[in-house]
């Protein structure tokens, strides 16, 4: 092994897990000889002494927080160690590549499956002895690895990340990824300007050999990572079922589109019947035109219908929304909160996301669609998005409101239901209308099992 230290690899957030996006680039540098540093900022603080120690700090941003997140870590780690060659990769980095590397002095941004474009520069450092020179571009990286199992020795314990709340009991989590990419092109995905409509799948034999080392330290239920774990269902279901048999008790969630929850429902009892908890779906809206804008490639109804067909297995099924976009009327907005109580979805979906804003980072393959265009402002390059104004006021004035009211009550820990019922009431004062009663009550009910980790980008 070459001097350890001298490599750094920062992680800011990746929605609570200990950080994939660490533990991989990790191990294929330890496999090419190398014993890199690790630091997870999102459970620990940054230790000057390691700064000082590095010669190549790379920063990881796979998601917008993160990316805000390391680029104030940048400003510290040029602070501790002036001559360090600094990285970021990630999707979020080739998003924002030109502000990265102009106001960031970033050396290299790598995206994709970056993990031997990493070891590459590592190497081409040692060899020159002198700092890389940019590209002034990023570097996207679509080839097929040969992945090692995730090195995790180095990062904070389980026990500091998300847990499973289970009827109130806590539950260590593990957090695997078994295909990484995407085949589908949703405009307002991070994942389609980086990979282009592909995915490929991690061996079955590495995924299981990282929830065995997972499981080893404690971890009760497994949450698989995969932009989409049915890209490939019969992959997907090759995972699921290696892993039940080695580990019967492990219970296990993961994330899909609502048309592959549909095309696969002939699989979903069986993946219940494997473990399955629930399932993350980016359902975004109940509106077919914000769909199709969106081309997530569902429509309203369809989204009723993976409701109906995971229930019928025993299945969670927790959608993830965009709540205000250009095209939601606030009618509609209305008509999605009553949707969510009528459908006892309360518990289900995490209050922050009553106020999600739709995100348009440079790169978005939204910034070109006509739809898009007489919406959009400035960018506002320093927080990696551009402005958009929707064209009723009372949306904008809704938004603002509503991200204030889900912030505090997430502070206060206030109940579900009580903070559904108070953005509610925001929303019809906002269209002139008497408050209505809700179905769902603020006491004592049970709830499915969650992450505690409320989710967001």
């Amino acid at each position: 092994m070459r001097s350890p230290g001298e490599i750094l690899l920062i992680a800011c957030y990746e929605m609570g897990h200990q950080p994939l996006a660490v533990a991989w680039p990790s191990a294929f540098l330890e496999r090419a000889g190398y014993a890199p540093a690790v630091v997870d900022l999102s459970v620990e603080p940054l230790d000057p002494e390691t700064i000082r120690r590095a010669r190549l700090v790379a920063i990881s941003v796979p998601m917008h927080t993160a990316l805000r997140l390391g680029v104030r870590v940048a400003t510290r780690v040029r602070q501790l160690q002036p001559g360090v060659t600094l990285v970021f990769y990630g999707l979020y980095a080739a998003l924002n590549a030109d502000y990265l590397m102009r106001e960031a002095h970033a050396a290299a941004v790598i995206a994709g499956e970056l993990e031997t474009e990493l070891v590459d520069l590592a190497r081409r450092l040692e060899s020159a002895g002198s700092d890389a020179q940019s590209t002034g571009r990023p570097s996207i990286v679509i080839d097929k690895l040969e992945f090692p199992t995730p090195s995790r020795a180095a990062l904070p314990a389980l026990k500091k990340y998300v847990h499973l709340d289970r009827d109130g009991s806590l539950e260590l989590v593990a957090h695997v990824e078994a295909s990484r990419g995407c085949k589908h092109t949703c405009r307002h995905c991070p994942i389609p300007p980086v990979y282009g409509g592909r995915f490929f799948v991690v061996p079955v034999d590495v995924v299981l050999a990282d929830v065995r080392q997972q499981v080893a330290a404690g971890a009760t239920h497994l949450s698989v990572g995969d932009p989409d774990f049915l890209n490939g269902p019969g992959h997907a279901l090759a995972v699921a079922r290696a892993v039940h048999a080695e580990f019967p008790g492990l219970t296990f969630d993961f994330t899909a589109k609502i048309e592959h929850l549909l095309r696969q429902r002939q699989h979903l009892p069986e993946l219940a019947a494997l473990g399955c908890l629930f399932i993350v779906s980016a359902a975004e809206s109940l509106d077919d035109r914000v769909l199709t804008v969106l081309d997530k490639g569902h429509t309203g109804a369809d989204v009723v219908t993976a409701l109906d067909v995971t229930r019928a297995v025993g299945i969670t099924l927790r959608p993830t929304w965009v709540a205000f976009t250009p095209w939601t009327t606030l009618d509609g907005y209305r008509a999605w909160l009553d949707f969510i109580d009528q459908a006892d979805l309360v518990d289900a979906v995490d209050p922050v996301q009553y106020g999600l804003r739709l995100l348009v980072p440079p790169g978005s393959l939204l910034l070109q669609h006509p739809e898009m265009r007489p919406h959009l402002g400035r960018l506002v390059a320093e927080s990696f998005y551009y402005e958009w104004t929707h064209p009723d006021p009372r949306m904008d004035a809704l938004q603002a409101a509503v991200t204030h009211l889900v912030a505090a009550a997430a502070n206060g820990r206030e109940d579900a239901a009580q903070t559904f019922r108070r953005v509610r009431t925001l929303a019809d004062e906002a269209a002139g209308v008497a408050s209505r009663p809700m179905l769902t009550k603020a006491a004592a009910r049970r709830r499915a099992p969650r992450l505690t980790e409320p989710w967001f980008c």
